[in-house]
């Protein structure tokens, strides 16, 4: 359950009467996501999805994720369109927080992935770094590498989960990928947060991304590590380079990856995997037993960091060609 902040049928009939959207048919909370509180709407002119943002995302990014998703939805790419209210305006107040009514998109998230989906993965996620390459807004990504050090120092302050040894080898791999992460890869706008749950398919092809509240600008091929851990393991935890190649080349069919976007691809998927691994793990303790959220269990980010590390870059490097 992720709906944080309740709103009334009258409540929304008044944020809806601020804009020229229709009048309201009906309305419904949305369970799925995790950060903010959203609800599907239906109005006389269409369906719409108003958000609450709730604390976990800080006021001042806003106008940056929003930004964002107007200029890519203005040049082809499927994600929620922000809409102005009859003053131009994008953001009402909603219980002291922020709010936006975005359009709706079509589709579903996948419960089973096969290679046709990272296909189609691939070619979209190519072609939002393209046309993100315009955009002129700017977020540092606040869980980049240079955050997993101290990231991991607060979460094992209250560790019950690993022994010595297995911390002390988690730290040294930490550190080792910290210490090697490469600083002359292009650079461009990412979603950071690609995972199944936030693409949207129809008939096996790509309806819609949404959730660009991790959004940020580092390295474009960083968004395609994220994607490897998230995209190309079943649901027994294993690893499938059919679902590796078919992501890369449905990307490389729209954005050529660079030589040394491949040599250096292993150690960011490493890194991706470190990053879900620590955030997880911080949330596995951190977490308020009265918040209405599903903590995800660190070790299955674990289990890929290790998997990860055992690769030998020539072998990695051999499967992507």
């Amino acid at each position: 359950m992720a709906v944080y902040t309740k709103v009334s049928k009258v409540g929304i009939q008044s944020i809806l009467s601020k804009y020229n959207v229709g009048k309201l048919i009906k309305y419904e909370e949305i369970q799925e996501g995790i950060e903010n509180s959203n609800f599907k709407v239906t109005t006389t002119d269409g369906i719409f999805i108003l958000t609450i943002y709730e604390k976990r995302v800080k006021e001042e990014d806003l106008p940056y994720f929003i930004n964002l998703m107007d200029h890519l939805s203005s040049n082809g790419i499927n994600c929620p369109k922000p809409i102005k209210d009859k003053s131009g305006e994008i953001f009402q107040n909603i219980s002291n927080k922020k709010s936006i009514l975005v359009t709706f998109l079509s589709g579903n998230s996948l419960k089973f992935i096969d290679k046709i989906h990272c296909y189609e993965l691939g070619k979209n996620l190519a072609n939002f770094h393209i046309k993100g390459l315009k955009f002129k807004g700017k977020r540092e990504n606040d869980l980049n590498y240079r955050s997993w050090i101290p990231l991991f120092r607060k979460g094992i302050a209250r560790n019950d989960l690993y022994n010595k040894s297995l911390l002390n080898e988690i730290e040294q791999i930490i550190k080792e990928t910290v210490d090697d992460w490469p600083s002359d890869l292009e650079n461009g706008h990412i979603h950071a947060d690609l995972f199944p749950n936030n693409v949207f398919f129809t008939n096996n092809k790509l309806s819609g991304i949404i959730d660009f509240y991790f959004a940020c600008y580092d390295i474009l091929a960083y968004d395609i590590a994220i994607c490897i851990n998230s995209w190309c393991f079943n649901e027994n935890g294993k690893f499938s380079q059919s679902n590796l190649e078919a992501l890369l080349l449905g990307y490389s069919e729209i954005k050529k990856l660079r030589d040394n976007e491949k040599e250096n691809l292993l150690l960011l998927t490493k890194g991706a995997a470190i990053r879900f691994f620590l955030t997880r793990l911080f949330d596995w303790y951190n977490t308020p037993s009265d918040a209405n959220v599903k903590k995800l269990n660190p070790n299955e980010y674990l289990d890929k960091v290790l998997f990860f590390n055992k690769i030998n870059n020539l072998d990695f490097v051999k499967w992507i060609q």
